[in-house]
């Protein structure tokens, strides 16, 4: 079902509105897509595009057609969205019937039932770049007005994009921050334990620990892990 629809100032605001503590990046990006399906004039469908490196994917769809437009362009290596994301410019197609500089996928996406198109490239972070898709089924769908409101909420949606990658590296890096103290911690323990009962070094202790994990095939926090749990259950 087709969203009911928004002013662009109303999409706007939702956009403005995200909370990224409760907001992952997958639903940032689905709703960029829907608000924009359902807040710019002409757009039947919507999808967002991202580039890492050198690989492509549609991140965001609102429909069958724009995954088909864009997984074409990806096989090919070319293509407006492709092209608006390496380049970061604002590419319309204003009649798929006409449209020379990319031909073949035009013909595609009149056999689509696209009949115009536009992309406008995301700047979301230096390795990851982006666009903004619109397709619709009218020729001449987006005016000058709807290409220009497009553009600015493209620009909402880069920062909200952004925040979102960089509010998840945080959490991903505070979550690994403790897991490495966590680790370091049981291995001290475990270290110490050894130390006590061989009467050996620091050094002398993690080789024993390291030699245990090489010959079980096993993570060094495991086996630091267990050789703690046994210690703390005999003083049980």
């Amino acid at each position: 079902m087709r969203p009911l629809p928004l002013t662009p100032h109303d999409a706007l605001a939702e956009l403005g509105r995200l909370r990224l503590d409760e907001t992952g990046v997958d639903e940032v990006l689905r709703m960029v897509a829907d608000l924009a399906r359902s807040s710019l004039r002409g757009a039947s469908e919507v999808s967002v595009t991202l580039l890492r490196g050198s690989s492509p994917q549609s991140v965001a769809v609102t429909g069958d057609v724009a995954l088909l437009l864009d997984e074409w362009q990806y096989r090919q290596g070319h293509g407006p969205c492709l092209d608006a994301s390496i380049t970061g410019d604002t590419l319309t197609v204003v009649d798929t019937g006409t449209e020379e500089r990319w031909p073949a996928w035009a013909s595609r996406a009149v056999d689509a039932g696209v009949g115009s198109a536009v992309a406008i490239g995301l700047p979301i972070q230096e390795a990851v770049v982006g666009a903004l898709n619109l397709y619709g089924t009218a020729r001449h769908a987006f005016d000058a007005e709807t290409v220009e409101l497009a553009q600015t909420f493209a620009a909402y949606a880069a920062v909200a994009l952004a925040n979102a990658h960089l509010y998840a590296s945080a959490t991903t890096l505070a979550a690994q921050m403790r897991t490495a103290m966590e680790s370091r911690a049981v291995i001290e323990q475990a270290k110490g334990i050894i130390m006590g009962q061989r009467r050996c070094t620091a050094d002398e202790a993690f080789g024993i620990l390291a030699t245990i994990s090489q010959d079980t095939n096993r993570r060094l926090r495991d086996v630091a892990a267990a050789l703690v749990g046994r210690a703390t259950a005999g003083t049980r």
